[in-house]
């Protein structure tokens, strides 16, 4: 495996932190390098948030990455904000339940996902996050699902247990999608 780099963004509050993090930890107990550099403003939720996560089977230079190899864009400001540094032949996921918009990049495989509905049709209407994620994993297989899948159940251990199904689900559905479509 090469080394690979995603930037995942969004608004505070739609879970671009947590799915990094799970994605991060996944790769880490898969015995891959692994770096986690979030961003996100004071105000917290409705604010910016993104993520970076590096993954590599060789010890990572930096922590910070100027042009990923992949972008989960969660909504339009994040799209127009970060599209332009997607490595040419990377990979842009676009959550069109709020972005109609096209990157505008043909030199970079497009990857549209309705991440509300599928994650509804899951169970939870707020696991929009895990839909990308395995939209993400499924199009880049960059960790094996079943590492996702093991993360997710051990984040929402606890008082958060009744989530994990519906977080397992919207995750698997999203990787899913990604094979009707790549």
């Amino acid at each position: 495996m090469k080394g690979t780099e995603v930037l995942m963004a969004g608004f505070g509050g739609q879970g671009m932190l947590l799915a990094g993090k799970v994605l991060a930890h996944a790769a880490m107990n898969a015995g891959l390098e692994v770096s986690w550099l979030p961003s996100y403003g004071p105000e917290m939720r409705g604010g910016t948030a993104n993520v970076i996560v590096c993954i590599s089977p060789q010890p990572i230079g930096s922590p910070l990455i100027t042009t990923p190899r992949a972008l989960v864009a969660m909504n339009l400001p994040s799209l127009e904000k970060f599209a332009d540094r997607v490595k040419p032949g990377g990979l842009i996921l676009i959550n069109s339940t709020l972005i109609s918009h096209s990157p505008g990049r043909s030199d970079c495989r497009v990857l549209e996902v309705d991440s509300r509905r599928i994650a509804a049709e899951a169970g939870n209407d707020r696991a929009a996050n895990f839909v990308m994620l395995g939209a993400y994993v499924g199009a880049s297989r960059v960790v094996k699902a079943e590492d996702v899948e093991n993360q997710i159940a051990e984040e929402f251990r606890g008082k958060k247990e009744r989530f994990i199904p519906a977080n397992i689900a919207a995750f698997h559905a999203g990787c899913a999608m990604t094979e009707t479509r790549m």
